[in-house]
């Protein structure tokens, strides 16, 4: 496996401009709460409706927080904070009766068009057209850079 520096360098090819780089400051972080939120509105099981915790986002994230865990410790840690921080925001926005699935869609697809008008600024394709993995890489770019400004090593 790539370290997270190799995946970082990968990913960093196509997230030079400057334009491209604070679309995608605010657009993968959103993207990764909008396909956490689209998950917690699946329909659940019975089985899985007993447990008040339990819902597809959560065995989703299981494998995905995996993933991070094999690249990096403290990657994975930014990583579980952030699906943390997703999954209460969800939970917030079904408590006050608004639609998960609605809000996830619509942010989704605003955030896309805005990472395609992105790289279309950067000249590059998505990276992720190269390699499907990136769409995982993406949210760990932009803990990593935190992580850089905060002299936490990855």
């Amino acid at each position: 496996m790539r370290s997270a520096q190799q995946w970082f360098d990968e990913y960093g090819e196509s997230h030079r401009n400057p334009v491209n780089k604070a679309i995608h400051w605010v657009a993968v972080p959103v993207i990764y709460a909008t396909v956490v939120g689209l998950l917690w509105a699946i329909p659940q099981p019975a089985l899985m409706a007993q447990i008040p915790w339990l819902n597809w986002a959560v065995v989703a994230l299981i494998p995905t927080l995996l993933f991070y865990l094999l690249m990096s410790f403290p990657l994975a840690l930014g990583m579980a904070a952030m699906s943390v921080v997703c999954l209460w925001g969800w939970s917030v926005v079904e408590r006050l009766g608004i639609s998960v699935w609605l809000t996830s869609i619509a942010l989704f697809v605003v955030m896309w068009i805005l990472q395609f008008v992105g790289h279309h600024i950067e000249g590059k394709k998505p990276s992720f057209f190269k390699d499907l993995q990136f769409l995982l890489i993406g949210p760990a770019w932009v803990i990593g850079f935190v992580y850089r400004q905060l002299g936490i090593k990855y």
